[in-house]
């Protein structure tokens, strides 16, 4: 996690949600970006923050905003966000 003034923040993600959506393991994923498919697993449970270069490159490969896969807010589940 991060601090600032001493308080933890979370950053949420999406990486897997939108790596099941493209159809791709843990493994093609990270070769695509250049990590191990460790660090890909380590992301999408939230217990490894990217690099700045890393969530471009991650943004990139799903054609998306990096601001649509990581958030300091938690993101609405799709069921909910469907529903409405």
């Amino acid at each position: 996690m991060l601090y600032k003034y001493n308080m933890k923040i979370q950053i949420y993600n999406r990486i897997k949600l939108f790596r099941i959506n493209a159809g791709l393991s843990r493994e093609e994923l990270a070769k695509r970006v250049g990590v191990n498919f460790h660090t890909i697993g380590y992301l999408e449970r939230g217990e490894y923050y990217p690099s700045l270069e890393l969530a471009l490159k991650l943004a990139k490969e799903f054609n998306i905003k990096v601001e649509n896969l990581f958030s300091m807010d938690e993101f609405e589940s799709l069921s909910d966000s469907l529903t409405k």
